[in-house]
């Protein structure tokens, strides 16, 4: 008998501008889908755009964080989109107390494997993502999402 594939764990800690602070938590089941969750307090009430940047570099902020994890060389997009970078996960919503309660389900951003996302940070932008459709000239590039206010870099969590 085959013993059962563990899921991998990843955590990221949240930081950012004006006390923006949170955790998530990053799951990969052994089918392939990686389970984000947790929350982000802080932000102004609204839409968020939030997406996986390519570097997990901080040293400059948010901002040498790179741009969007993009592996497969693609444009802008939703989520549910064929033609997006792996990093695009859409928007999340902050509610009237500023804090936004995440569960995001995707199949690629895997923790394991030749295009995993440990070692690379999560970025949650000022504006919404307009998902590559907003007629900007940055919105199949980065969805004219605004500015980085708060990120954080995906490290291996413990099992323990």
């Amino acid at each position: 008998m085959e013993a059962a594939k563990a899921s991998v764990k990843a955590v990221a800690i949240i930081i950012g501008d004006n006390n923006v602070r949170g955790s998530l938590q990053f799951v990969q089941h052994p089918n392939g889908t990686t389970h984000v969750s947790g929350s982000i307090k802080g932000l102004s009430p609204g839409l968020h755009g939030f997406h996986i940047h390519a570097l997990g570099d901080t040293t400059n902020g948010c901002n040498s964080t790179g741009p969007h994890f993009n592996p497969l060389k693609k444009e802008h997009g939703a989520p549910t989109d064929d033609t997006r970078h792996a990093g695009d996960l859409g928007n999340i919503v902050a509610g009237p107390d500023g804090v936004a309660d995440i569960s995001i389900r995707d199949e690629q951003i895997p923790l394991s494997g030749v295009h995993s996302i440990l070692g690379r940070a999560v970025v949650v932008h000022a504006d919404p993502d307009d998902l590559g459709k907003g007629g900007h000239e940055l919105s199949k590039a980065t969805g004219n999402a605004g500015a980085r206010v708060a990120c954080g870099i995906i490290g291996l969590q413990s099992s323990v």
